[in-house]
């Protein structure tokens, strides 16, 4: 089947349509993103602002450009933690329902995300793969960190450190300060602290990152001038690289950062705090790299979207 998944997340709206076998093998087609921010200043006012939300309506009417030219049989949404926290949430679902006939929407809780990203992380995994693994999913609105092994998860949580979150939260300077840059890994440091049982946080051998914090991190590492995803997914980036990335992108000016080889400028506003995110998950789990993979969400939700019913009470075809 020819599935379409859109996430609209905090920081990004991105695009996947793949076709997708019985055996639950994936074939990719079409992947778009574009940096909407539909979370700006969500943490100040706790609502989504008209011009955000006419951003990510603007970019879903490109992508319904998409999905349709690609006959696609199956087109779904996820909206994940900005929604979930606005005030005005339902209402944006609402418009986003009304505007993309077809389009199957519909908000997901914290745990929903954790497993779709679990198993779009883990899909090329063998099922009898028994490695404990760690999924971090650094958004723009909040984090999940997901533990697992043979395509189970074990533990997750999502906690709410996000790039756009903690961005306007705690980096007021151009660059940001060092002691802006302490109380924001502080405050990254104790919220998953609190998430994580010590217990937990034993478990995991291996790291994956997903989503675009990590593929950015790739990408810089590699040093690459245009992004490829049969480079950047599958690289390792030590936590020894990460450390030193941050740094060097901490020193930086946000327009010095829309520079850097292999970041697309659209996320150097929220580069700093994403890295910081990711070095604080891999010590709090005493992990000293992370395997970045392209696979994410978007891959999970268009992994189960042919089974999933449609909202008339249809099931979806199998074949």
């Amino acid at each position: 089947m020819r599935v379409a998944v859109v996430d609209i997340g905090t920081n990004s709206t991105r695009l996947l349509v793949a076709d997708v076998s019985d055996g639950g093998h994936l074939t990719e087609r079409e992947r778009r993103t574009k940096v909407t921010r539909l979370g700006d200043k969500l943490d100040q006012t706790g609502v989504l602002s008209d011009e955000a939300m006419e951003r990510v309506l603007a970019t879903l009417a490109e992508y319904r450009t998409v999905i349709e030219r690609e006959g696609t049989e199956r087109a779904v949404a996820v909206l994940t933690s900005a929604v979930r926290d606005a005030a005005n949430g339902e209402d944006f679902l609402a418009r986003v329902r009304a505007q993309s006939d077809g389009l199957d929407a519909r908000v997901i809780a914290g745990d929903e995300e954790a497993r779709l990203t679990f198993r779009g992380a883990t899909s090329e995994r063998a099922a009898r793969d028994a490695t404990p693994t760690l999924v971090i999913d650094v958004g723009g609105g909040s984090t999940e960190l997901v533990v697992g092994s043979g395509g189970e998860v074990s533990f997750h949580v999502s906690t709410q450190a996000g790039v756009v979150r903690h961005t306007e939260r705690h980096l007021a300077s151009d660059p940001p300060t060092p002691s802006e840059l302490r109380v924001l890994a502080d405050d990254v440091r104790e919220t998953y602290a609190r998430a994580v049982p010590g217990r937990v946080r034993r478990t995991p051998r291996a790291a994956i990152a997903v989503a675009g914090t990590a593929t950015s991190l790739g990408a810089i590492d590699l040093d690459l001038e245009h992004y490829s995803t049969d480079l950047v997914h599958g690289h390792v980036v030590s936590l020894t690289a990460c450390r030193r990335i941050l740094e060097r992108l901490a020193a930086l000016t946000e327009a010095e950062r829309r520079e850097v080889r292999g970041l697309h400028p659209d996320r150097a506003p929220t580069i700093v705090a994403g890295v910081v995110m990711v070095v604080e998950a891999l010590e709090l789990f005493d992990l000293d790299a992370i395997v970045v993979s392209d696979h994410d969400i978007l891959r999970g939700a268009a992994l189960e979207a042919v089974h999933r019913p449609r909202p008339n009470g249809e099931a979806a075809p199998t074949s």
